[in-house]
């Protein structure tokens, strides 16, 4: 994103609370084209939150959620369901159905809206996971077959099976080993880039975050607390940033662990 070119996605003061329980306190952030943004915090802090009110599960209590210049907080069922089909989506666990075999789980939003014919659909997913390192046979197996780290791989092949202009990655590497972690973190960053789309990821995972983003934004009690380049976080200054990369105990976030 440059200083003339609008942002990809742009958040301002999004607040969200669920009864007395304020989760979001006016969170600012921009996303730009092609750019790859990571946001971070510990558990609770809101960063699902974000990502639900961007996708439109929830409804943020007040501020603005733009995408490609479009308020999208205030949109009808139809505008909203057009500016959906921009996005993919990495879910946690890869949340695959188990009633399903391989390729339809990555079809299954092509051919939920009848996009594409079931011979297409099988195309389109043998297609998707070669890009991320399956060979066609394992099209026809199902979810119980396959360990987690290629369930993981399915669920990213399904994410940009609609070739978005924006993908979504809620906490890639959960539940994997260092290892496929890492394997993970690459073809993350290799299909984004195949694929041309915008990023945005929420992870506590450091390593992760290192690995997949150009930009890093750390979400502390409903705010972002800092944002800047990746290279930039282990000498950010900000205390709350420096406790949370390095895993002390002690520091400014330890009364919010407390309480």
């Amino acid at each position: 994103m440059t200083e003339t070119s609008p942002p990809k996605m742009r958040l301002r003061n999004v607040h969200k609370a669920f009864g007395p329980k304020q989760v979001l306190s006016g969170v600012d952030l921009d996303v730009g084209g092609g750019e790859s943004v990571v946001i971070i915090g510990g558990s609770g802090t809101g960063k699902s939150v974000t990502l639900k009110c961007i996708l439109g599960l929830l409804s943020s209590d007040r501020g603005s959620i733009q995408v490609d210049g479009e308020e999208v907080t205030a949109m009808g069922a139809k505008d909203r369901d057009r500016v959906n089909s921009k996005f993919g989506m990495l879910f946690q666990g890869a949340a695959l159905f188990d009633s399903l075999p391989v390729w339809e789980n990555v079809s299954f939003g092509l051919l939920a809206e009848r996009r594409v014919n079931r011979k297409q659909a099988y195309g389109i997913a043998v297609e998707k996971l070669a890009m991320v390192g399956m060979s066609p046979d394992s099209a026809d197996l199902w979810p119980a077959e396959l360990s987690g780290g290629m369930q993981k791989r399915v669920g990213l092949a399904r994410a940009i099976a609609a070739d978005p202009e924006i993908i979504f990655f809620d906490e890639p590497t959960t539940g994997l080993d260092p290892i496929m972690a890492d394997v993970i973190n690459d073809l993350i960053v290799k299909v984004t880039r195949e694929v041309g789309a915008t990023a945005l990821s929420i992870t506590h995972d450091m390593v992760s975050a290192r690995k997949i983003a150009n930009r890093i934004a750390m979400l502390y009690e409903g705010k972002i607390v800092w944002v800047g380049p990746t290279e930039d976080i282990g000498a950010s200054g900000n205390p709350f940033v420096e406790q949370f990369i390095n895993g002390r105990a002690e520091g400014p976030i330890k009364m919010a662990v407390r309480a």
